[in-house]
């Protein structure tokens, strides 16, 4: 009987043990929504950051596909012409619209100490704005100059790039950078113009007016006010931008947000700005109630899909690879003042290195993916990409870093 009795609670312990230890331990099948136990750090953050704990369940994670687009001519890409910096992809008049950098030149890019009036600093430098239009998205038509080049001495005489489309109560509007030098030669602190239209085809009529001025003497956008890129959004104009600052021993590139009742502005600063602290080039668009953000190289945070509920403070929403350079999306409600914006699923973006850089000159191209609420496309949710080797091996060591490891390792076999 005594043993009986022993035995029995020593069965009971057991049990609760166990019972206690497997409700501890995280499930073998990962919950959709966060337990209710103890977490560690790392997966507090797989709930909370992000959309959901897988990474083909959350609407703000995608891989993205590239297609060479056709109808537009680069001469043999011989570096004398060049088309960059798409704007957002609209759609009127049964077609697609986008705008873009455009330099057509006897050569290629020289630098600012070789620069004239006909040979190009940069690959932007001496350049339009022209556009071309589309039915299908990769076959592209191209119509010509949309903005010229003003003539001396209005604001951006030497250039114009790097535009982007706004439509507000039915009337087109077009936000660049305006350059009055040559690039490399602080050219590149130009302002940001203005030209309208009533028509996507136009004629544009250039403003002649700075629309967002440069920060005061010793603020982080005291230079450059670059990339302009409205969204309608909360009954207002929100125009993000991109300033180079700091410059040791390079420079860093972060996010600024202006916002308007109108597209000529007043334009006011944000005062929490820089609202995104990485990224070279803008890329927003709405998403459910708030705002998401491509947030393409430079800084800690590239590479990363990023949210606000507000527009203004960002969070990172999916950790992507291969993301499009200077991506103009195709956003269908990026100007109706949605309080869901529905995502992209596709756009133009650029690529700079289509050939050797003494033939510099950048290509369109268009890319796909899924950050859709209405789209649902498991290929374009796979967790990585596969690379050849040769892929990895085009980032080999330099000269410089050789000579080095030779003597590190001269260094050692002496020691011993």
């Amino acid at each position: 009987m005594k043993k009986q009795q022993l035995i029995l609670p020593l069965v009971g312990l057991l049990l609760l043990v166990s019972h206690t230890a497997t409700s501890q331990s995280f499930p073998f099948k990962l919950p959709k929504e966060k337990p209710n136990q103890p977490l560690s750090a790392a997966m507090n953050r797989n709930y909370e950051n992000y959309t959901a704990p897988r990474p083909e369940d959350n609407e703000l994670y995608t891989q993205f596909k590239y297609t060479e687009i056709k109808g537009l001519d680069y001469s043999n890409h011989d570096g004398t012409i060049t088309r960059r910096d798409p704007s957002k992809v609209i759609f009127e008049n049964g077609k697609y619209y986008v705008w873009y950098t455009y330099r057509e030149t006897p050569t290629p890019p020289k630098g600012a100490k070789s620069a004239t009036e006909t040979i190009p600093s940069a690959d932007w430098d001496l350049a339009e704005i022209w556009y071309a239009t589309s039915t299908d998205g990769f076959t592209w038509k191209e119509q010509g100059v949309a903005i010229p080049r003003p003539p001396k001495p209005n604001l951006g005489h030497r250039s114009v790039a790097t535009a982007d489309i706004l439509k507000w109560k039915d009337k087109y509007y077009m936000y660049y950078q305006g350059f009055s030098e040559a690039s490399g030669l602080r050219g590149d602190d130009c302002p940001v113009l203005m030209s309208y239209a009533n028509s996507p085809d136009g004629p544009w009529t250039a403003t002649n007016t700075i629309v967002i001025p440069n920060g005061p003497k010793d603020t982080w956008d005291q230079y450059s006010i670059h990339d302009p890129y409205p969204l309608v959004y909360n009954d207002k104009i929100y125009l993000y931008y991109k300033s180079d600052f700091d410059g040791k021993p390079n420079l860093v590139r972060m996010q600024g947000l202006a916002t308007a009742d109108n597209p000529y502005g007043p334009f006011t600063k944000n005062p929490l700005n820089p609202v995104l602290t990485s990224g070279h080039e803008t890329t927003l668009y709405p998403f459910k109630e708030g705002i998401a953000a491509l947030t393409i190289r430079d800084g800690n945070e590239h590479n990363t899909i990023q949210f606000a509920k507000d527009g203004v403070n960002f969070e990172i929403a999916a950790l992507v690879e291969l993301m499009p350079t200077a991506a103009g999306p195709f956003i269908p409600d990026a100007f109706t003042n949605t309080k869901d914006g529905r995502g992209i699923t596709w756009g133009l973006s650029h690529f700079t290195n289509a050939t050797t850089w003494d033939k510099n000159h950048a290509i369109l191209v268009r890319f796909d993916c899924d950050l859709s609420q209405d789209l649902e496309d498991p290929q374009m949710k796979k967790h990585h990409v596969y690379h050849r080797p040769e892929i990895y091996f085009k980032q080999g060591l330099s000269d410089t870093q050789r000579e080095r490891i030779r003597k590190e390792n001269e260094t050692l076999q002496q020691k011993h």
